[in-house]
């Protein structure tokens, strides 16, 4: 079963890599470069505690992921699926799983 996993488990490393810093980015600006200057996001960033996100700064993060990466990432979706203290307590790591799986999965059959 390694073969073609190996390779495949490497082409998701660097996707994630890449989603990392494009979720990074839309991050700092709904936040504000001022506050986020001196603050690196990585995967183990929290939300709540790191961040300080607020729930209009989610909205506006989701509108930011909608625009890049298109209907297949439904952020408020993901978040919706989720009680408040799992909200409070995502890391942006997660947020990444999210979207590269989003973007990996199949596109539906009934698409014209």
């Amino acid at each position: 079963m390694s073969g073609t996993s190996g390779v495949a488990q490497a082409d998701r490393t660097s996707i994630e890599a890449q989603v990392l810093g494009e979720v990074a980015e839309d991050l700092r600006e709904v936040i504000g470069e001022e506050y986020s200057l001196d603050l690196e996001i990585t995967a183990e960033t929290t939300f709540s505690q790191d961040l300080e996100l607020e729930s209009i700064e989610f909205v506006a993060l989701a509108d930011r992921l909608r625009e890049r990466y298109g209907d297949p990432v439904d952020f408020v979706g993901f978040l919706a699926k989720m009680d408040v203290d799992q909200v409070i307590n995502m890391h942006v790591g997660e947020v990444v799983q999210f979207i590269v799986d989003s973007l990996r999965a199949p596109a539906s059959a009934g698409s014209a």
